[in-house]
């Protein structure tokens, strides 16, 4: 489909999704956002949903200004995906052993290392820029800084809620690992921080949702706000290419015998800012629950935890800022699918997949989910697929 263009305050409102399918709540956040005097584009995903202050699924373009809440507060959050020399002949019948190594070498959840793992000792670490990252955490927010240790030694580690980790087959039969994650304890803290300091300054005061407070370009708030989001994008990189390494190291250690090999890793953020230019104007593009789709850009769209994924290659839309979807977008909140279904609905949802079946992830029940199928379907005009990918195992926290 192409976007259907509703009408907003300030600019329209091009929506990638129906309308009608979009929740009252969510609407009424696009709309709010619509009203922003620095607003200059609005575009809306196909997996839109309710978020804070803005909606998840939603690209949002300001000339001079950027809102907190209009990242998410995990800021940096984002995917990794490589393909393997493995093909499905090379996996044995019984997963769980893969699964636990997995479990064993990336802590999830609330889970930490003892010591932070040495990038130097991970052949397959490509990130760059690591030398000196940690010299800046010196220059963030000091209501934060007291958490240095548990920033270090949670790097490299997964989360819970919808973060996860998983192996994945494409329709040749090859192998593929996929990993979700963002910026861990230390965004989230950052996030919150500067979201209560932009509800303080004057000119937020008569905003429609007080959660849509702004920061304003050359003022000492945006300054700060932009040393420590950065920063916490960069932990956020560092974290998914640590934990891709571990991966990598284990499916080496485990296929000894196949010599495994790793095509250049896929990466790419779904909770961040970037400086940009449109139609002439140099502005701050918000991509909360949306990827980067320039032409020629690999992204991940991820599914559920029993559904598809897929590879995907941008084609450059500019009336989506270049954009497209984060994944499948929830269609029911965490506590509406708890309320709704047992831990044997996730049993037989995820029939298939080696992966937790317990009631502590209930709320990451596909059908809590849209149906990725559509999503993709719904985004043609801002992405092309280069390969399905469906998981055999799935690490959450």
């Amino acid at each position: 489909m192409s976007y259907v263009e509703m009408p907003g305050a300030q600019v329209p409102i091009r929506m990638w999704a129906d309308p009608a399918t979009v929740e009252d709540v969510a609407m009424q956040q696009l709309r709010n956002v619509s009203t922003l005097p620095w607003i200059k584009g609005l575009a809306v995903m196909p997996d839109v949903h309710f978020g804070k202050g803005a909606t998840v699924g939603s690209v949002i373009a300001m000339h001079g200004a950027v809102c907190p809440a209009a990242v998410g507060v995990d800021i940096g959050c984002g995917m990794s995906a490589v393909k393997t020399s493995l093909t499905a002949n090379d996996l044995p019948g019984d997963l769980s052993r893969l699964r636990s190594r997995i479990e064993q070498a990336i802590p999830v959840g609330r889970g930490m290392h003892d010591d932070m793992p040495d990038p130097g000792a991970l052949p397959d670490f490509t990130a760059s820029g690591w030398d000196g990252f940690w010299d800046r955490f010196d220059g963030i927010a000091e209501t934060v800084k007291f958490r240095q240790q548990r920033a270090i030694r949670q790097m490299g580690t997964l989360g819970g809620g919808n973060h996860f980790i998983e192996v994945c087959l494409d329709e040749s039969g090859s192998v593929w690992l996929m990993l979700h994650s963002g910026s861990r304890n230390i965004g989230n803290e950052l996030a919150d921080h500067h979201i209560g300091e932009a509800q303080k300054l004057p000119h937020n005061q008569d905003l429609i949702d007080r959660d849509l407070a702004v920061f304003v370009a050359d003022t000492p708030q945006m300054a700060a706000y932009r040393n420590d989001l950065f920063w916490a994008q960069e932990y956020a990189k560092f974290n998914r290419a640590i934990m891709m390494g571990l991966l990598q190291d284990v499916v080496r250690k485990e296929f000894k015998k196949a010599r495994v090999t790793f095509d250049p890793v896929i990466s790419c953020h779904h909770n961040y800012v970037a400086e940009e230019r449109y139609d002439g104007m140099d502005l701050l593009v918000t991509r909360k629950g949306a990827i980067r789709a320039g032409s020629g850009e690999f992204g991940i769209i991820p599914g559920s935890m029993g559904t598809g994924s897929y590879i995907v290659k941008g084609l450059g839309n500019a009336k989506s800022f270049n954009s497209a979807s984060h994944g499948a977008g929830r269609r029911m909140s965490r506590n509406a699918a708890k309320r709704r279904y047992t831990a044997q609905d996730l049993e037989d949802q995820t029939r298939g997949v080696e992966c937790r079946k317990d009631s502590g992830v209930v709320d990451e029940i596909p059908a809590a989910y849209k149906p990725i199928e559509r999503v993709i379907e719904q985004q043609r005009d801002l992405v092309e697929v280069v390969a399905k990918i469906k998981q055999i195992v799935c690490v959450k926290g």
